[in-house]
């Protein structure tokens, strides 16, 4: 395995020339050069990190780049961008001013897109390799959260909710059955200190994006359950203990992701073509606004995107923008 340090460089911003992503690194990092080299968008791809208000106005370019980076978290104090790239935790000024930073994670790589910050807006929560762990926004040693399984029976870990209290993650949990890797895909919590995985769905179809809604009564999520067609995932939501059950939106279009304002005033949603399957990447997509019951639904913005696009809770604290990754091509 070839290993490559990579050193502290500076980035330039989107009228300017791309600097690779891997060379902004605030500290130096040993980063398998492999990965880095997965991590790169095909060429004439780039990855635009942006926010935009509620309504669709004011679409704001923070930072874009060759580098695959995915799902921003808007800090609670509204001064960063919490982001994924080359296995690494990053953040931006949501300003756009500066220059992205390196948050330290120990020896634990592998960083993925489902991430999310607690409610005092001191700590990241993030899944790699499997497992769930927490670390100070300012970076550190992460604190494993999530259980080890046996061999015969594991259960990987994807992270998307959290309480309202702090006090209680949700993830999507994947077992394996055989070859095949996701065999059962489904709801499940877990207390934020950790403790034991409670199945919360337990269901044949696919159940994926759980996030709490602000008041802490209600878990919504994106589902198969009720699909005529294979990949017809829909949005529904559920009370914290799994009961109630009820599907909100009801269209031909493949939903996924609901993601709740702070003051619970409207969810957007990230919305696939008719007939897609998962939540690909590179597809033309919609980021769309509804009420929690799925009324005064509209469009904000269309663009190339996807996976990574807004997998995790991205609203700006005081609940008028939210971020996301478009990945527009030449």
């Amino acid at each position: 395995m070839q290993i490559k340090i990579v050193i502290q460089s500076v980035f330039h911003r989107h009228s300017r020339s791309l600097v690779r992503f891997a060379a902004s690194l605030a500290v130096l990092s040993i980063v398998n050069s492999a990965v880095l080299a997965q991590r790169l968008l095909p060429d004439g791809q780039t990855a635009q990190l942006a926010t935009i208000n509620i309504d669709g106005t004011d679409l704001q370019i923070v930072h874009e780049t060759h580098h695959h980076i995915e799902a921003p978290n808007w800090s609670k104090d509204g001064v960063w961008l919490v982001f994924n790239g080359s296995g690494r935790l990053w953040r931006h000024k949501a300003d756009g001013s500066g220059q992205p930073e390196h948050i330290a994670t120990g020896d634990v790589g592998g960083i993925n897109n489902d991430h999310l910050l607690s409610s005092d807006g001191a700590t990241i929560y993030f899944s790699a390799r499997g497992h769930l762990y927490s670390v100070p926004l300012a970076g550190g040693i992460p604190r494993r959260v999530s259980n080890e399984h046996p061999p015969e029976k594991p259960l990987r870990y994807y992270l998307h909710g959290i309480s309202p209290d702090g006090r209680t993650l949700v993830y999507t949990g994947a077992q394996a059955e055989g070859a095949d890797q996701w065999a059962h895909v489904d709801i499940y919590s877990i207390a934020a200190s950790g403790g034991p995985d409670r199945n919360l769905t337990n269901l044949p179809a696919y159940d994926d994006g759980p996030e709490y809604s602000p008041d802490g009564q209600w878990i919504y999520f994106n589902s198969e359950m009720n699909a005529k067609v294979p990949g017809h995932s829909q949005i529904y939501r559920m009370r914290p203990d799994g009961t109630a059950i009820e599907q909100i939106t009801h269209d031909s279009r493949v939903n996924w992701f609901p993601h709740f304002s702070p003051d619970g005033m409207w969810i957007v949603y990230l919305s696939f073509p008719p007939g897609t399957e998962g939540h690909p990447r590179d597809k033309q997509v919609i980021l769309r606004r509804m009420k929690p019951d799925g009324s005064q639904r509209s469009d904000i913005i269309e663009f190339n995107g996807g996976q990574g696009t807004i997998n995790v809770p991205s609203w700006s604290p005081d609940s008028k923008r939210f971020a996301f990754v478009m990945y527009p091509k030449q």
